[in-house]
């Protein structure tokens, strides 16, 4: 069993922590400007934190799969639904959400840009 570890290069690592910071800074400034409730605020925030989390989770899992490392099938499943589950929490607040579609498109790129620079 071979453990080689294949590093990402600095580009990629930069831009991907760039893709993280521009897509959090985004989302929040987005909240922080909306005229909403704070607990709808709070909603939104923990969202983004649970999709953060979920991701980075979901990443770490098939990263160890690749590795050889024992993974149960379970926790994989459940990483897969819990990156499923923020997203479609997301959308499904956002639809019914009393916002313009400018702002939702607005929430949807920030949120999706984070995730996408976590992995």
């Amino acid at each position: 069993m071979s453990n080689l570890i294949n590093r990402p290069t600095l580009a990629f690592t930069a831009a991907s922590w760039l893709a993280v910071f521009i897509g959090v800074v985004g989302f929040m400034i987005g909240l922080w400007n909306a005229e909403m409730p704070l607990h709808e605020k709070g909603y939104y925030l923990i969202i983004l934190l649970y999709g953060l989390f979920s991701t980075i989770s979901l990443q770490k899992t098939l990263r160890d799969q690749l590795e050889e490392i024992p993974v149960t099938m379970i926790y994989v499943a459940l990483c897969w639904a819990s990156v499923g589950i923020c997203i479609g929490l997301l959308l499904f607040s956002l639809t019914n959400a009393t916002l313009t579609l400018s702002e939702k498109g607005y929430y949807i790129m920030s949120f999706l840009l984070s995730l996408f620079g976590v992995t």
